[in-house]
């Protein structure tokens, strides 16, 4: 049976995975990225094209947005095109995005102020295998109506879908899992190199350590891409060096001690000026090799 029709703004590599999850399950897509080329892949799978941000929402009830960085949401959302320009009450808009927490709120502000459209931060964890999949985990901040509004949507794309408060919510609880996983990435790379190193077969160590503190779902599924060298981006070091910013703006405002995302930040920010600045996060790996950078 078909289901509403759902808006989808931001079709790179983590909306491929979105898009073809929600045509998966049934729903009409209607999407729309800056670049004429995502659009024109997009259509492959069955994603309806459109023109701007304000045409998705004209077209759906529900439109959910996942780009690069916060000045690219303000645009979605408020520019020219943008969301803004389109009547939206009874509509919600869920943003995917890793998205300043200051911007969220003045965001969700304005829409419900001048167009009645609920905005709800859901940024995820997992990449665009987990939104193929359906696996992500979303972390949301918004009204209680507008979490019950989207929530059906939300669970075909996540295993766990959380409503962690209020508008900003969603972003803070990003940030706390950013510190988790961005470090995770330096940990898992000193520790593979000090593992060949040894001379151990670093390729047992996740099944060796599965059942104790140190296994996880990073060290099943990063560590061993790190071993193949396999660098291909699932999102981008750059990306990685912009929340790893955002997380320092965040702990100083306040005023928290970060040393350890802090860190991880130097060794993203030295990765980026070397010019793998598209390669995946695992590339943080070439830091700590011996053969050339």
């Amino acid at each position: 049976m078909s289901r509403e029709t759902i808006g989808f703004i931001g079709l790179g590599i983590m909306g491929t995975g979105f898009t073809r999850r929600l045509k998966a399950s049934g729903w009409r897509v209607v999407g729309y990225d800056i670049a004429a080329d995502k659009v024109r892949a997009a259509a492959a799978h069955g994603v309806e094209p459109a023109d701007s941000p304000a045409a998705v929402a004209r077209a759906a009830d529900i439109v959910l947005v996942c780009v690069v960085s916060t000045a690219a949401v303000e645009e979605v959302a408020l520019g020219k095109g943008g969301l803004i320009e389109t009547p939206g009450k009874g509509k919600v808009a869920v943003d995917h995005s890793t998205t300043e927490i200051d911007a969220t709120k003045r965001i969700a502000a304005t829409l419900a102020d001048r167009t009645g459209l609920a905005w709800v931060d859901g940024p995820v964890s997992g990449g665009p295998a987990a939104a193929e999949q359906g696996a992500l985990a979303i972390m949301a901040g918004g009204t209680d109506a507008a979490i019950a509004r989207v929530s059906p949507v939300m669970k075909q794309l996540a295993s766990r879908f959380t409503h962690m408060g209020p508008s900003g919510a969603g972003q803070a609880t990003k940030m706390i899992n950013q510190v988790l996983v961005l470090t995770n990435y330096c940990v898992l790379a000193e520790a593979m190199r000090l593992g060949e190193a040894c001379g151990v077969d670093v390729a047992k160590v996740p099944e060796a350590l599965a059942t104790g503190h140190a296994g996880s779902t990073m060290l099943k599924d990063i560590f061993p891409r790190m071993l193949a060298r396999d660098f291909a981006p699932r999102g981008y070091a750059r990306q990685v060096l912009k929340d790893l910013d955002m997380v320092q703006d965040l702990a100083a405002h306040m005023k928290v001690p970060t040393p350890m995302a802090t860190m991880a930040g130097t060794l993203f920010r030295l990765l980026v000026s070397r010019g793998h600045s598209e390669l995946d996060a695992s590339a943080i790996l070439k830091l700590y090799m011996k053969e050339p950078l």
